[in-house]
C-alpha cells in the first residue's frame, strides 16, 4: 500500500457489481484502495433482508502516486471499466472526501447510514413491513428513540402497543 505524501485519491468507475473484485485486483497491483460500503435493507415478497452495498455502485476510490506508480494500468484492471478523469488524465479528488467517510464507518467497516426521518405523526395509519406482523395495520403513537416507534395494533378486537424499528412500518 502507497500513501507517500504525493500520492492522492482518485475515483476509478467499476463493471456492474464488480467492486470487491476490481479492488482485490488494483490491490495485488499495489495501490490503496477503498471501497467505502453500507448495511441496506432490502424488502421483497413481505422478506426483508440486510446485504452488504457499497455506498457508490461501480465506483471505488484509488490512492496513486502518479509520478511513480504505473496508474495507467488501472484502465486495463479485470473489473475496471475506466479511471474517472479529463483528457487521459485522473481528476483528483478531494482527500477529506475520503477521510470524512472513513470517519463514519463502524467497528464492523461499514459506514453507519442515518436512520430514516419519521415522516408519521400521532393518530396516522400505518402498514407492518416485517416481523410476527407483517402486513397488520395500525395507528403511530410516538418515536421512542432514534430508531424505534410505538405503534397500537388492533388484534382481537383490543388494542395492542408494540415497539418496533422505525423501518418496519409504511404508511397504510
Amino acid at each position: 500500500m502507497n500513501s507517500s505524501s504525493s500520492s492522492a485519491w482518485y475515483v476509478a468507475q467499476t463493471q456492474i457489481q464488480a467492486e470487491a473484485k476490481a479492488g482485490a485486483n488494483l490491490v495485488r497491483q499495489g495501490f490503496e484502495v477503498y471501497v467505502p460500503r453500507y448495511l441496506k435493507t432490502v424488502r421483497h415478497a413481505r422478506r426483508v433482508n440486510v446485504v452488504k452495498s457499497p455506498l457508490f455502485p461501480s465506483y471505488i476510490f484509488v490512492r496513486i502516486d502518479l509520478e511513480t506508480q504505473r496508474w495507467r494500468a488501472i484502465n486495463s484492471t479485470v473489473g475496471i471499466k475506466r479511471l474517472v478523469g479529463h483528457e487521459g488524465t485522473p481528476v483528483q479528488i478531494a482527500t477529506d472526501l475520503v477521510e470524512g467517510l472513513r470517519q463514519h464507518e463502524q467497528a464492523d467497516g461499514f459506514l453507519s447510514m442515518l436512520v430514516p426521518t419519521v415522516r408519521f405523526k400521532a393518530g396516522d395509519a400505518v402498514r407492518m413491513l416485517s416481523g410476527a406482523f407483517d402486513s397488520c395495520r395500525g395507528i403511530f403513537q410516538a418515536r421512542t428513540d432514534s430508531q424505534r416507534v410505538e405503534i397500537l395494533l388492533e388484534m382481537l378486537g383490543r388494542k395492542v402497543r408494540i415497539i418496533t424499528d422505525v423501518r418496519s412500518i409504511e404508511p397504510a
